[in-house]
């Protein structure tokens, strides 16, 4: 899962980003600026980046370390619970019973 913790104040500008794996934090770093425009549904690239790149550090930036076995894109409620040990996820879930 990535995470991406905006600065806000206006459109295009950066924030930090996270990249966790099965609930862990695996890396994390600034990203200085931002698309300062929305991308239509059919421009979502995965493996590679067919438009302008975020970094002048791609020069071949397409993935070809093996192959995706899936996926996984949530849009709507912030839900922060990857940022939350298993542990107490599951006594805060208890605690609602």
């Amino acid at each position: 899962m990535f995470h991406f913790a905006y600065d806000g104040g206006g459109v295009g500008k950066g924030g930090t980003g996270a990249l966790y794996i099965d609930g862990k934090p695996v890396g994390e770093g600034r990203i200085e600026k931002t698309v300062p425009f929305l991308f239509s549904i059919d421009s979502t690239d995965v493996g590679m980046d067919s438009g302008m790149p975020v970094s002048p550090d791609y020069t071949n930036n397409k993935f070809t370390g093996g192959a995706f076995n899936w996926l996984r894109v949530d849009f709507g409620e912030d839900d922060h619970s990857h940022l939350e040990d298993p542990e107490h996820r599951y006594h805060r879930a208890m605690g609602r019973q």
